[in-house]
């Protein structure tokens, strides 16, 4: 039985949940930010199996997140690359990083520390912020409908 899709749902979490919601799709995208280019790459770092990584990436381009590359030979080697799309998963992984680091590691040891390779800061954590700056939580969160999308539902 496979995953529920929602693709009817009127919910930018929800069709985002469509396009990296799986468990390996997102340790996948996270490779590709540390480096990984080949298939090989992926398959080493992550131990999945060649059958669904091949799935995964398949879906990865698909959905416009990685692009495949001809490398050599044509048809023989190819290499995936983030898109612009791919590259704005960015400050997801680093937020459910720092998430498992507070939630699931808590005051053990960290298995890794992320830092600036530019000047060797520690990343702040991620926050949500208004247009002026000011931190923002679920507390303070508003939902506005958009009249726009309203207009071309109806029109």
């Amino acid at each position: 039985m496979g995953r529920k899709r929602f693709d009817e749902m009127p919910c930018a979490i929800a069709q985002t949940l469509n396009q990296v919601g799986d468990w390996w799709t997102l340790l996948i995208v996270r490779d590709a930010m540390k480096g990984a280019r080949r298939f090989s790459d992926f398959h080493e770092s992550t131990g999945i199996a060649k059958n669904i990584l091949t799935d995964r990436l398949n879906k990865l381009v698909e959905n416009g997140i990685m692009t495949r590359e001809e490398v050599g030979v044509r048809g023989q080697r190819q290499e995936y690359v983030l898109t612009d799309r791919g590259e704005a998963l960015f400050p997801i992984l680093i937020a459910m990083q720092q998430w498992g680091d507070r939630w699931i590691y808590g005051d053990q040891e960290l298995p890794c520390v992320l830092y600036d390779k530019r000047n060797g800061q520690e990343l702040s954590p991620v926050a949500v912020a208004n247009e002026s700056g000011d931190e923002v939580t679920h507390h303070f969160l508003g939902i506005r409908e958009n009249a726009e999308a309203d207009m071309l539902e109806t029109g």
